[in-house]
């Protein structure tokens, strides 16, 4: 389960779509809706939040978002309620590796579009996430890009 900190807008079709399935797998997991994945580390962020309902439905907000903008048809009734003001915080650490993470699956997956995020400075964070410093989450399992 990879849940992006990045905003979804540098994700290529493939990843924007996974995103959308892995988000709503994830808030069936915060629903107690299914036995696997409950101990994913990538919730935690989520289950730290007073909503995490919320928390996951403003999440897949943002997904709903770019997909909209790109014409795709996401089923818009499988997010929930969303309540505003919800803002979680990411670390420039955790936003590094996951821009490196990601222009590594693209240099194979999609190497177009990872050359054209050449020289892109600030990666912008998903709208639900204000970034702020630090290193890479402790939840996250990080390897080499």
């Amino acid at each position: 389960m990879r849940l992006w900190s990045i905003h979804p807008r540098y994700l290529d079709a493939q990843g924007l779509v996974a995103l959308w399935r892995e988000a709503l797998l994830a808030k069936a997991v915060l629903r107690g809706e299914t036995k696997g994945y409950r101990q994913h580390p990538q919730l935690d962020r989520f289950r730290d939040c007073p909503t995490p309902l919320f928390a996951i439905n403003s999440y897949l907000s943002g997904v709903y978002a770019e997909s909209q903008a790109r014409g795709y048809e996401f089923a818009r009734d499988k997010i929930g309620p969303v309540r505003s003001g919800i803002a979680l915080p990411v670390t420039t650490g955790q936003l590094e590796y996951e821009w490196s993470h990601l222009m590594a699956k693209l240099a194979i997956r999609n190497p177009a579009l990872q050359r054209s995020f050449a020289g892109t400075d600030k990666v912008a964070c998903h709208p639900l996430f204000r970034r702020r410093a630090g290193a890479v989450a402790s939840w996250e399992r990080a390897t080499s890009a």
